[in-house]
């Protein structure tokens, strides 16, 4: 059995799409998935299955979602050694900027094509450093996400693929569900 890590995107931001962590494992624990847990109110989702196949979870998670709740969200689902390598991965090191919450992850579904790629490399934003992989775009936000040009909705649309963004703390901590669960 594997270890997998979801992560909704636009549940709980700003009263929309309002989903309750409790529920949403009960919900989740009814589709055969095993150990639900979740971390904050953001959807994020540790679990097993013997699946192998991240599209046919991602599909069974948004069944679910839709039939428990009645909205359909954007899932995203890694394996826990996936994001432990793209959280090995990340450029940006600074103590003082991962305590200070200006260290974030954007991570694709799926690699986005190397012209979309090379366009966005060629970008600048002001207080913004970013490095784009095949599955992540790591990004440095002097000024904190909330203020960054360069976010989950540009970075769609501009790589022309699927993402949702998680913070370093936030990663962290997954990961280390992840681990602890397998243990």
């Amino acid at each position: 059995m594997t270890t997998y890590i979801a992560l909704l995107r636009g549940i709980n931001v700003g009263g929309q799409k309002k989903v309750l962590m409790m529920e949403l494992r009960t919900v989740l624990g009814k589709f055969d998935f095993k150990d639900v847990q979740t971390y904050i109110q953001s959807g994020n989702i540790v679990f097993g299955s013997p699946e192998t196949k991240t599209a046919i979870l991602e599909d069974k998670i948004k069944a679910a979602i839709f039939q428990g709740f009645g909205i359909q969200v954007p899932v995203l689902v890694k394996s826990g050694k996936e994001l432990e390598e793209i959280f090995d991965g990340n450029p940006y090191t600074d103590h003082d900027d991962i305590k200070d919450n200006k260290i974030y992850f954007v991570i694709l579904k799926e690699k986005a094509s190397a012209t979309n790629t090379q366009g966005l490399e060629k970008e600048s934003y002001e207080n913004e450093k970013f490095v784009v992989t095949e599955n992540c775009v790591y990004l440095a936000c002097a000024r904190g996400y909330g203020n960054a040009k360069l976010n989950n909705n540009l970075l769609e649309r501009k790589l022309k693929v699927e993402a949702t963004t998680r913070n370093y703390r936030t990663l962290q901590k997954l990961i280390e569900m992840a681990k602890n669960r397998e243990k």
